[in-house]
């Protein structure tokens, strides 16, 4: 351990504030959470804040549906966003929002200061209008038929269908997915960051430790591409910070979010003699700077954040851990399979260590997916909590208690054992320093099957019947606890109420300062059970109760207005033109990302014999390692089209609502590629 405590401020993504948490939320709460407590156990002087994410069209929406102000909503979200945090642990320093006193200086601050840098600029764009509700509509608020394929009922911007991308203005018959009303071409002045100023800064930032290697080698794509301007403003009506001296004019909700980590760094630092604001944000400063997102912002927080932190004057972060998303049965998470799960769902049903355990135990330090497999989990958390860890103090506990009046022996008899696990600690630290979590935990378990080893072979329960072996089977007996002791300081980061039980129960503090420690002649309490098996009902409960909060919204969503809601069955056919189609089975021989696609995945599709390339818009749904080798349905006599990222030979047949509730049709067992389907 360093002589001195390490400065070091944490950050997570500031959660949205117009919805609930969810599994995917916490996944790099809990990611954050294990390492900040870390840090805390070893002694160093960290910091963890966040905020709810409050401005935007979204939340000022979606107030006016309820009846409320901005404020009533996001102070309402707010509340249920911190006790879920509570209650899986999630120790924030401080919890504050983005529409604070804080934030509204310190983006005007670096607002202004970038601009006294030649670094804003001014023009006058078009933008399509909603005549009925006097507002700007961004892309995904219009929708219409793609002017392309003709698919109906697409976003503004790219065609899910066909995947073809384009203007609003190019939609066929536009409309307000607010309001339905037909949108109207309007102009506006817009101010911008001008972003190529800080390419050089960029290139080198990026590639000086700052960012996992694959997020630099895509942030170098886009930086060898060019850099775009970036639009820092929106027009009334909007929630958020008007723009000083700009009268109707606001920042964008992605300036002010990330300015919403200082300005909860400032609330905590006027209400913490001795934390000092300049000395983690100021340009000279020493301390560590952690940002902890997922790959889906990394744009945000590696381009646009550090260039206006350079441009007004603040330190930039030291680095910019991202993450993949969560996935659950190896797909995407799902509200009609319940796969949805909401925080409060989940503390419903089961307790909240169980998934930071099971987090933990997946997690490490790349930008890579992580499954929740319900299965596994039920078996890796009794496995390893249940019938490992808990198993070494409740076998040793029972002894000392009712034969030893709670005493331990006087002396450690087998030092050698103790001290190999102490000297495991050097390895573990350095696991949860890089973010490496699940090997952490996998050599935390390996000593916990070591320490069941040697009570095994000790074999306390047969010395305890034997005359005069009482000696031995109190010194057995403290080792299995001495040993229990260290494993719950490793673990101390992971599973903070289970450690603070055992604190109680060993009468003891389990930081790891004082991780070389060895308990003799000490008094323990009676022990309790430190935590209950997963039961299989209980996860089945927690699945359908998560359908069920999918109904309980989908009643209380309001009526659509306008022409989305009722948008009339297509023209007639007749039954020749149906013939025509021709449905084959193919199997995908290869799924890739498309380059510059949001939607897109590219298909290599065998036909038994021949090969189709077919781009599909179901990447909402899918992730290309869940589609290769499985067999699906396509239309295998579509003319060919030509498309943005290259030429589509074909349609892949899928249903649902869309987004993520989108499946592929997957013929039964038996089917073989190039097999007619009737």
């Amino acid at each position: 351990m360093s002589s001195s405590p390490r400065k070091i401020l944490v950050t997570s993504a500031l959660p949205y504030a117009n919805g609930s948490i969810h599994l995917g939320h916490l996944l790099e709460y809990i990611q954050t959470d294990i390492w900040v407590r870390f840090q805390k156990s070893r002694g160093e002087q960290c910091t963890y804040v966040c905020a709810d994410d409050a401005h935007g069209t979204a939340i000022m929406l979606k107030a006016e549906q309820q009846g409320i102000t901005p404020e009533e909503l996001i102070a309402q979200v707010s509340a249920e966003h911190q006790a879920d945090f509570a209650e899986f642990f999630v120790g924030f320093d401080n919890y504050h929002s983005t529409h604070s006193e804080e934030n509204r200086e310190l983006s005007a601050l670096i607002y202004q200061r970038c601009k006294e840098a030649g670094h804003i600029a001014s023009r006058t764009i078009t933008q399509a209008y909603d005549p009925e509700k006097q507002l700007f509509l961004a892309d995904r608020f219009i929708k219409g038929t793609c002017p392309k394929c003709k698919a109906e009922d697409q976003y503004g911007d790219n065609c899910e269908a066909c995947g073809a991308t384009y203007s609003p203005s190019e939609l066929i018959d536009p409309r307000s997915a607010i309001s339905g009303a037909t949108p109207v071409d309007k102009e506006s002045e817009h101010f911008f960051f001008k972003l190529p100023d800080f390419t050089e800064m960029l290139k080198q930032w990026t590639r000086c430790g700052t960012l996992q290697d694959e997020i630099a080698n895509k942030l170098s794509e886009w930086l060898d591409s060019g850099l775009q301007e970036w639009d820092i403003s929106r027009d009334a009506p909007y929630f958020g910070f008007e723009i000083p001296g700009e009268p109707g004019k606001y920042f964008y909700v992605w300036l002010d979010a990330p300015i919403g980590y200082m300005a909860s760094f400032k609330n905590l630092c006027d209400r913490t003699p001795g934390l000092e604001f300049d000395d983690y944000w100021g340009s000279g400063s020493r301390a560590e700077l952690y940002h902890f997102i997922g790959k889906d912002i990394i744009n945000f927080h590696a381009l646009f954040w550090p260039a206006m932190l350079s441009c007004s004057g603040f330190r930039t972060p030291s680095a910019v851990h991202a993450h993949g998303f969560l996935t659950v049965n190896g797909k995407k998470m799902s509200k009609s399979r319940g796969t949805f799960i909401k925080a409060r769902t989940y503390l419903e049903h089961l307790d909240p260590e169980y998934l930071r355990y099971y987090f933990a135990a997946k997690l490490n330090n790349r930008v890579e997916d992580l499954d929740l497999n319900l299965d596994d989990f039920l078996l890796r958390v009794n496995s390893d909590l249940i019938g490992k860890v808990v198993n070494i103090a409740s076998r040793s506990a029972g002894f000392i208690t009712k034969k030893f009046d709670g005493r331990l022996a006087d002396q450690c008899s087998e030092p050698e054992l103790i001290q190999q696990f102490i000297d495991a600690g050097a390895d573990i630290a350095t696991l949860y320093e890089n973010r490496e979590f699940g090997k952490a935990v996998k050599l935390i378990m390996q000593l916990a099957d070591q320490a069941n080893e040697y009570i095994h072979h000790k074999e306390p329960w047969v010395l305890a019947k034997q005359a005069g072996k009482e000696a031995e089977v109190q010194a057995v007996c403290s080792v299995g606890i001495n040993l229990f002791r260290i494993l719950m300081v490793y673990l101390k980061p992971v599973l903070p109420k289970m450690t603070a039980e055992a604190e109680r129960f060993l009468d003891d503090r389990l930081d790891w300062s004082a991780l070389d420690r060895v308990l003799t002649d000490h008094q323990i309490n009676k022990f309790k059970p430190l935590m209950t098996r997963v039961e299989q009902d209980k996860i089945d409960a927690m699945i359908e109760a998560s359908k069920e909060v999918l109904a309980q919204e989908q009643q209380a969503q309001p009526v659509a207005q306008g022409p989305l809601a009722d948008e009339p069955i297509a023209e007639q056919i007749q039954y020749p033109d149906f013939a025509k189609v021709d449905l084959r089975i193919a199997r995908i021989a290869k799924a890739e990302h498309v380059e510059g696609a949001d939607k897109l995945l590219r298909l290599t599709l065998d036909l038994g014999g021949e090969q189709r390339n077919v781009f599909a818009g179901i990447k909402s749904a899918y992730s290309p390692e869940q589609l290769e080798g499985k067999l699906t349905v396509m239309v295998a006599n579509l003319a060919p089209r030509k498309m943005k990222f290259g030429m589509s030979e074909g349609m892949v047949l899928a249903a649902g609502p869309g987004g993520e509730d989108l499946w592929i049709l997957e013929p039964h067992d038996g089917a073989q590629p190039g097999m007619r389907v009737c």
